[in-house]
């Protein structure tokens, strides 16, 4: 556990953040960020979205912060600055999101050789809902969770799916998993396109939070992913469709003017979860936690409200 660069100056989180390499149990490094709290009730464990690092979350951690809580997120393999599968650092790739797992085991231990203030609790994002999905499927430390936007389905048109899942599949069999998906943009979206009609958010500051970050530290960005990591993504949102939701109070939060995930497996899941609340956002894009002022702000007033409920 060692120091790990940490760009406090583009993240505008609370004061005294920091970060550290940790090795997930399969040698692969992970960076780790924590922005303290000195009376914390409670430690949030940010789980980000594909692409995403730690200083995208620092306004999310200075509004936990002002709701009472320390926050800790990470750079999972493949992006920000964890180690990257492929020659080309670009392209977004894992083999099985299991391997996901291994960074969460790595941030708890962490947590836990760190004495951060207990209780604990999950907040989630896109494909980091995946990820906290199935951490709680298994034996966690969490009390209660919050979701933004999960990914528990891939968006897209149903003559497309068949297509996509052959051409995963090919692509694993003969080699070339590593690949882009076709079609998906070599840049990091907030660079490849502008801010009218994108899919992230409608708040014009919160984007150009976004694209300031990514060009002052282009080495945090990451672009498409691998027919690898597509086929990975839909083999586990499958396997999670499957399962019993935990025996856990959680809030999942839904831009009604979502695009990027799969909405129908996020509404059947909230039906079937009997601790849960499905919670929707008029004029809201993707990325909740990054949209307009009273959109972010009843987003941590409702997931602390949960989170106060058990600590």
């Amino acid at each position: 556990m060692t120091e790990a660069p940490f760009h406090a100056e583009i993240a505008d989180g609370p004061d005294g953040g920091f970060a550290r390499w940790v090795l997930a149990r399969d040698g692969v490094q992970i960076r780790v960020g924590v922005w303290p709290h000195e009376d914390a009730k409670g430690t949030v464990f940010l789980v980000p979205g594909r692409t995403e690092y730690i200083e995208k979350y620092g306004r999310a951690a200075k509004d936990l912060a002002q709701r009472g809580y320390a926050t800790i997120s990470l750079d999972v393999r493949g992006q920000g600055l964890a180690d990257r599968a492929l020659e080309d650092p670009m392209v977004g790739h894992v083999t099985d999101f299991a391997e996901y797992q291994l960074d969460m085991q790595a941030l708890i231990t962490f947590a836990r050789a760190e004495g951060l203030p207990q209780p604990w609790f999950l907040m989630a994002h896109s494909m980091g809902g995946a990820i906290g999905l199935r951490c709680l499927m298994g034996a966690h430390p969490f009390r209660a969770a919050a979701f933004s936007a999960p990914m528990w389905g891939i968006s897209m048109s149903a003559w497309m799916r068949p297509v996509a899942v052959a051409t995963a599949k090919a692509a694993r069999w003969f080699n070339f998993d590593h690949r882009i998906v076709p079609g998906s943009v070599e840049a990091t979206y907030v660079l490849g396109v502008p801010f009218v009609g994108n899919t992230l958010t409608t708040d014009a500051e919160m984007w150009d939070y976004m694209r300031q970050q990514a060009l002052a530290v282009p080495e945090l960005t990451l672009a498409g992913p691998s027919l690898g990591w597509l086929q990975a993504a839909m083999s586990e949102c499958a396997a999670l469709s499957a399962l019993p939701s935990p025996d856990l109070a959680t809030l999942t939060a839904l831009g009604l003017q979502e695009r990027i995930v799969d909405i129908a497996p996020i509404h059947a899941r909230m039906a079937r979860w009997p601790k849960g609340k499905l919670t929707l956002y008029p004029g809201a894009e993707h990325e909740v936690m990054m949209e307009r002022p009273d959109t972010r702000r009843r987003f941590f007033d409702e997931a602390c409200a949960l989170y106060d409920l058990h600590l």
